[in-house]
């Protein structure tokens, strides 16, 4: 997590929080994660085939402010399994309302997973609890 005191645009809530999860890639891997993937290849599976050198970046830089952890699932070479912490977690209700602006402006777009919308930021936490557990 990044500890220097941030330098933001302004003090507008929506401006900090685009610091954060604004560029094209991050909530789509905030939105895997919400749906059960946690590991690299699980990340490089999603239909938009975001490219290998930017989720890197993008878990990096989520890690870094806070919104996952990285936890080693294997020691050769190195893997790690990413998890939500509570603060990333809770974008949850962001990506749902995201969702259904998308369905109520955007003609013949897709439907989200079984259960997505009555989905809770706590539901996406055990894991985040047993990967913290193990450290």
């Amino acid at each position: 997590m990044k500890t220097e005191t941030p330098n933001y645009r302004s003090k507008c809530p929506l401006s900090i929080a685009l610091e954060f999860i604004g560029d094209k890639w991050s909530l789509i891997v905030i939105r895997d994660m919400c749906l059960g993937k946690s590991k690299y290849c699980d990340f490089q599976a999603s239909p938009e085939g975001i490219p290998t050198n930017i989720l890197a970046s993008r878990l990096r830089e989520l890690e870094e402010n806070g919104l996952l952890i990285k936890r080693p699932y294997q020691a050769k070479p190195v893997r790690y399994e990413y998890f939500l912490t509570p603060k990333g977690a809770d974008l949850l209700p962001v990506l749902q309302q995201l969702v259904k602006w998308t369905q109520k402006h955007v003609p013949d777009c897709g439907e989200p997973p079984e259960g997505f919308f009555t989905a809770q930021p706590e539901d996406l936490l055990q894991k985040w609890v047993d990967a913290t557990d193990t450290a």
